[in-house]
């Protein structure tokens, strides 16, 4: 057993170490972020508008309108350089409406079904806006929220193999346990005090 619990720390401190500095910079990444999005008002930059137009194939915004989606919005994104994922498609009796959109980014377009003329509007909030939309996963894909859940996973490991880690150091065991409880004592009379 004793040699047991020798090995459970030594793996742990080697996790634990190298975990953390494999993954320090996405923890960084949301621990700054997280800052950021706390306090928006301060970090907001100025929204960058930018009008285009164009045409597209007829054909395609006829009577086959609902079934065009893939073709009039790639030829959107090649006309007028827009990107991120279509996240809403609407054929309407007269317009077909396409919105993109993706991390501080979005582009509205809107096409006259008799002429196939389109005209978007793009806004980009800038840097702040598209790292904060990254932290919280929105309008990034499937991949980028993989990270999110792959950097949520190596955090909970992380702080159970801090745990572990208190665990076995004798000498700072006890500070470390009242300092857990008292960290979370203290979390959890904000929320019930402060919280509305």
């Amino acid at each position: 057993m004793h040699a047991f619990k020798r090995r459970l720390a030594k793996y742990s401190r080697w996790l634990h170490i190298y975990v953390s500095m494999t993954s320090f910079v996405i923890v960084f990444f949301f621990a700054v972020t997280g800052w950021t999005l706390n306090h928006a008002d301060r970090f907001s930059g100025a929204e960058q508008l930018r009008k285009t137009s164009g045409t597209v194939d007829t054909k395609w915004t006829g009577s086959g309108a609902g079934a065009a989606k893939a073709d009039i919005a790639d030829t959107i994104r090649r006309g007028s350089g827009v990107h991120g994922s279509v996240t809403d498609y609407r054929v309407d009796d007269d317009v077909v409406s396409v919105t993109f959109k993706g991390p501080g980014y979005s582009a509205d377009a809107q096409i006259e079904r008799k002429t196939g003329r389109y005209e978007v509007t793009e806004s980009r909030l800038g840097l702040v806006a598209v790292l904060n939309d990254l932290h919280k996963g929105r309008d990034s894909g499937d991949v980028w929220k993989a990270v999110i859940d792959i950097s949520a996973g190596l955090l909970t490991f992380i702080s159970l193999t801090g745990l572990i880690l208190i665990y076995y150091i004798h000498k700072h065991r006890l500070a470390g346990v009242i300092l857990l409880v008292a960290g979370a004592t203290l979390a959890g009379g904000l929320y019930m005090i402060w919280v509305p």
